[in-house]
């Protein structure tokens, strides 16, 4: 389908249809252009699941929190379970969101789905070294499974 202005942007079948993992999508994309490794749907400890996790070159840990609207925000009871599982935190949200809604001592990534701009950068506040050690080997035992499953899908099971 053509780009128009009733169509602004072509269709794509690898664009994902909830809101939230449109905006991880392009959280992840700012993430690899900024050197950092990007996970979603991370699992920090059982119970905790994290929009987006990366890694940066320095080996610090970040928690991107994707909300797609004032509703999405205002339900989340979970997210201050987050700040003990990173050096920094940060909310991502479209151009629309009120941004006014989010604690102003956390970052802010603007997203949609191709792309991302870090508007508000995040204070550190460093992990303990066991808790980064753990994250870290978990970050990349996930990871690996995740590839493994790409190469390997019929023949995977991720336990």
């Amino acid at each position: 389908m053509p780009v128009t202005a009733a169509n602004p942007v072509p269709d794509d079948p690898a664009l994902p249809r909830e809101a939230g993992q449109r905006l991880a999508r392009g959280v992840t994309r700012l993430m690899r252009e900024m050197h950092h490794a990007a996970l979603t749907e991370f699992v920090p400890i059982p119970g905790l699941r994290v929009d987006v996790m990366a890694l940066t070159p320095a080996g610090e840990v970040w928690i991107i929190e994707c909300k797609s609207c004032r509703a999405d925000f205002l339900a989340d009871r979970k997210w201050q379970g987050y700040l003990e599982w990173c050096d920094r935190f940060f909310w991502a949200t479209d151009c629309h969101f009120p941004t006014a809604l989010l604690p102003e001592e956390s970052g802010l990534i603007v997203a949609d789905a191709y792309a991302a701009e870090l508007v508000r950068p995040a204070p550190l506040t460093r992990l303990a070294a066991a808790r980064r050690t753990r994250l870290t080997r978990d970050f990349a035992r996930v990871a690996a499974w995740r590839v493994q499953a790409m190469l390997d899908p019929t023949g995977w099971s991720g336990s």
